[in-house]
């Protein structure tokens, strides 16, 4: 067994961490102008990692800091200030690979890999998504048998972040029964690129629109594990699955904390700076109304941190815990995007450049929107989740039901009108969208309130864009929108023929 090490408070570690950060980055190099270029070159990222940022999410029995969700989210937020893609990379390894190998891993699976982790700088990743299966992960068709005491897994994978660079994968596949037929279930394996048997090769590697620095690609699989890589779960493989997506989307706060941060001083202080016909930009109203816009995005971020740090722990099986879970990953993340957009508005021409903070923030946090299920996919099973608590509650007033709801229950009364009406009958999917999108943010502001003494004034900033995000979507919903697109659009179409 490995001694426990002896580790510093975290408040230390972090400040130097960020100082680190802010050294490599803005100080001994141009990131602004590394950042047009594929991958951080390995001597960069080797300093950035000398100071064991994912040593927070090994235990310490094997000389981590303890998978502290604190902790892990600060690091990511660290991260996250200086390089978005920086703090993806830390993320799929802390809640993609070493939070799932720490709760469900066997032991001498775990030793060998976290020493990795602590001594030599590993990377590792989770292999789910298809091409033909995106977000249909129940249907993926990479398969595995079992042969003596090992595991054969056969497939392929693509859009894995760090693809041909993690030195380990957590990888997903079927059993496959002895008539032909893939199983139901999914489980998961730990594979070792070091070892030829293991080794997966990315074989075509796509030219991501943003986060350069993280290899994106397809990845062919033709593995033989042993026995003890195959997780444990503690029922279904599917639970599992489920219980690791939802810790990881309740962590995507910590990624969208230092970025929008970062948003929201770069644009302050741009500004402040910025003199048009004699004062400064932040005299004029809509300026003000739109960094006001960033520092309720940075309210909600912030709320959600705490949240995260309350339920997203490894000790929790958060299977069931969706409609939360839903939330943080889909409106940080629009949040995330927003935020980039007003920034590069406010920096004019200069935003425009892939090689400034605000044009790079817009590329870099769209696809945020996308992975780990799409957030309009993400606010639909929000909305099918609160109408199925409805029905059970025999209750079709939103209003009412939000009353009682214990996520709503406090901050329903700030948004009365704008909840207060009849879910009576069968919503199309485009309704439940913009529902959950709605009861999304009464969630949210719902832990800004449980921020006891957090700064007033930035929670009443809060309140009124949620307030007015509301009655946009409470209008949509009335508008009672049906139209669909046709195929043959271009029949009497042509504006041309309509001239006199």
């Amino acid at each position: 067994m490995n001694a426990v090490r002896e580790q510093i408070d975290f408040n230390t570690y972090i400040t130097n961490f960020r100082k680190h950060l802010k050294h490599l980055f803005r100080e001994e190099n141009d990131y602004n102008a590394m950042s047009l270029h594929r991958d951080l070159p390995p001597d960069f990222l080797s300093e950035i990692m000398k100071k064991k940022p994912l040593a927070v999410a090994v235990p310490t029995l094997y000389g981590g800091r303890g998978v502290s969700v604190k902790e892990c989210l600060g690091v990511l937020s660290a991260a996250s200030y200086e390089s978005l893609a920086l703090s993806l990379m830390f993320g799929i390894n802390i809640a993609l690979f070493l939070e799932p190998l720490a709760k469900y891993g066997h032991y001498s699976v775990q030793e060998r890999v976290f020493k990795q982790f602590i001594e030599n700088e590993a990377m590792g990743g989770l292999m789910i998504t298809e091409k033909a299966y995106g977000s249909d992960a129940l249907n993926m068709k990479t398969a595995y048998q079992q042969v003596g005491n090992t595991y054969h897994v056969k497939g392929q994978k693509h859009w894995q972040g760090l693809s041909g660079a993690a030195d380990f994968w957590l990888v997903t596949a079927r059993k496959l029964n002895p008539n032909g037929e893939l199983a139901r279930d999914i489980d998961f394996f730990v594979t070792d690129n070091s070892n030829p048997e293991q080794h997966i090769p990315m074989v075509h590697r796509y030219n991501n629109l943003g986060l350069y620095a993280i290899p994106y690609g397809i990845n062919e699989i033709d593995v033989i594990v042993p026995e003890e890589q195959k997780l444990v779960a503690e029922s279904t493989g599917i639970k599992l699955m489920l219980d690791m997506l939802h810790r990881s989307r309740l962590q995507f706060p910590g990624m969208g904390m230092g970025f929008i941060k970062r948003l929201l001083d770069e644009s302050l202080n741009h500004c402040q700076e910025r003199i048009v016909g004699g004062v400064s930009l932040l005299n004029l109203d809509s300026v003000k109304s739109q960094i006001a816009k960033i520092q309720a995005a940075y309210t909600i971020c912030s709320a959600m941190c705490t949240f995260s740090v309350g339920q997203s722990g490894i000790e929790h099986n958060l299977a069931a815990l969706s409609i939360e879970a839903n939330t943080l990953k889909a409106l940080v993340t629009d949040l995330m995007q927003e935020s980039a957009q007003i920034s590069l508005q406010l920096a004019g021409a200069n935003g425009f450049r892939l090689d400034h903070i605000a044009g790079r923030a817009i590329v870099d946090s769209r696809p945020f929107q996308i992975f780990e299920g799409s957030n309009e996919m993400l606010y639909a099973q929000i909305a099918e989740g609160i109408l199925k608590l409805m029905r059970k509650a025999k209750e079709t007033r939103l209003l009412s039901f939000l009353k009682t709801y214990d996520r709503t229950n406090l901050s329903t009364d700030f948004f009365k009108s704008q909840l207060d009406f009849n879910i009576d009958a069968a919503l199309k999917q485009r309704d439940l969208v913009t529902l959950g999108s709605m009861i999304a943010r009464v969630i949210s502001f719902q832990l800004v309130l449980d921020m006891k003494g957090f700064n007033p004034q930035l929670v009443e900033i809060t309140r009124q864009y949620i307030l007015r995000d509301l009655a946009m979507f409470q209008g949509q919903l009335n508008e009672k929108n049906d139209a669909d697109p046709i195929l043959d659009y271009e029949t009497n179409s042509d504006w041309a023929t309509f001239l006199d």
